[in-house]
């Protein structure tokens, strides 16, 4: 019978290459406690700290940031839907 393969999402890897990197246990145990390959592990950490240098230098999207807002318009709104519900 044939095995599948195992697929990692992003945060499993990250969690494991975190503890890793923390040394509270070694390789191997934290290949016992999450069913790895402590080679795996190894691979997991370099590429986490090759990449984690990436996240300080991505500069923040200008989509991302708040949209200018005309307060006075709001207020226009607000009082128009207060004069309907009163009505």
């Amino acid at each position: 019978m044939k095995q599948t393969r195992r697929k990692f999402d992003a945060a499993f890897k990250a969690k494991v290459a975190i503890e890793a990197l923390r040394e509270r246990e070694t390789l191997s145990g934290l290949a016992v406690k999450y069913d790895l390959h402590p080679n795996q592990i190894s691979q997991w950490k370099q590429e986490f700290l090759e990449k984690s240098a990436q996240v300080f230098d991505q500069k923040r999207p200008e989509s991302a940031t708040e949209p200018e807002v005309d307060i006075s318009k709001l207020y226009a709104k607000i009082g128009e839907l207060q004069m309907e519900r009163d009505f």
